[in-house]
């Protein structure tokens, strides 16, 4: 992409439940961080954790967004030129790549349980996914029999080289992905591609050149930035914003009460209180008061956004229904 090109960004809600506060904030920042430079918004459904989606929430999460008055050029509900944008439509895309990886012989299969690898003495450090992978299957080479169908996942070989790179509100990051993170699935136990390599290679079908969601994917960044370079495309500017967390500094779940964008919405809460709640909380409003996310375009700067974790509490709640700032 040209330097002077517009920007391309995705909305990319995952509909294993209601969306939230939190997920709310994080679209809005995303959202603004486009259309303030003139760029354009892809919507795309990422439900290829097909075991835990709720039918109902594809929908809900469309309409939460429309309600929050953000828009977009393409998704699922309007189509456009990189249709489908609902991942499970896409599995066919995503083989392509799987194959492309395995050419290059940066994948192997793997028949360990998670039961294996927390047991593994090599495996002290943890990822955000739990125990990192010990490398007991890497051996394999290309033309070595295969494991029972069904029975093994592929998993990417991850560099053990340092990857270094600068996040827009973070700043600076490196680390080495093998030692850190371990070599990681690219597939599930079924053949169907995993969250990692969908992403990508959606990314890179879409254009996107800017990915913007909560700073607990920051090492995700690290597994997806190996999968770019493997596939020969140029990285994603990558901004990470800080999480909504709940008065116990944990991240938003029924413990901190109803948090559900559906849950205002029927007690009448306007749209505009949420998003100025977002804004304020962000660092960006010096009070709270409701707001369109289109009257703050001209005034959006990533470089204003608060880096510490906002705390959100019941009695904020209640504001935003209230509308009582």
């Amino acid at each position: 992409m040209s330097l002077d090109a517009p920007p391309v960004g995705r909305l990319a809600p995952s509909p294993t439940g209601a969306q939230h506060l939190g997920n709310a904030r994080t679209y809005i920042l995303a959202w603004l961080s486009i259309r303030s430079r003139g760029g354009r918004v892809v919507l795309r459904i990422e439900d290829i954790d097909s075991p835990r989606v709720k039918p109902w929430a594809v929908q809900q999460a469309v309409d939460d967004l429309a309600w929050l008055g953000l828009d977009w050029d393409e998704g699922p509900d309007i189509g456009g030129q990189h249709a489908p944008y609902i991942q499970t439509q896409r599995i066919d895309r995503y083989r392509v790549v799987l194959d492309r990886l395995r050419e290059q012989d940066l994948l192997y299969p793997c028949a360990c349980t998670r039961k294996d690898i927390e047991e593994a003495a090599s495996a002290p450090h943890e990822s955000q996914d739990g125990p990192v992978y010990p490398d007991t299957c890497a051996g394999w080479n290309a033309g070595d029999p295969l494991p029972e169908a069904g029975q093994f996942c592929w998993r990417f070989r991850s560099r053990r080289q340092r990857v270094s790179f600068v996040d827009r509100v973070v700043g600076p990051q490196s680390k080495i992905p093998h030692a850190v993170l371990g070599d990681f699935p690219v597939t599930r136990k079924t053949g169907d591609a995993a969250y990692q390599l969908a992403v990508v290679a959606d990314d890179i079908a879409m254009g996107i050149t800017e990915v913007c969601r909560g700073d607990d994917l920051l090492p995700s960044t690290f597994r997806q930035i190996d999968l770019f370079e493997a596939l020969g495309h140029p990285l994603p500017q990558f901004v990470h914003v800080p999480l909504v967390v709940g008065s116990d500094g944990r991240r938003l779940a029924k413990r901190h009460g109803d948090t559900r964008l559906s849950y205002f919405r029927e007690r009448g809460a306007r749209p505009e209180a949420i998003v100025g709640w977002a804004l304020w909380s962000a660092g960006l409003l010096q009070s709270w008061q409701p707001i369109q996310p289109q009257e703050f375009v001209e005034s959006f700067t990533l470089d204003a956004i608060a880096s510490e974790k906002t705390i959100v509490t019941v009695a904020e709640y209640q504001k935003i229904i209230d509308a009582s700032f």
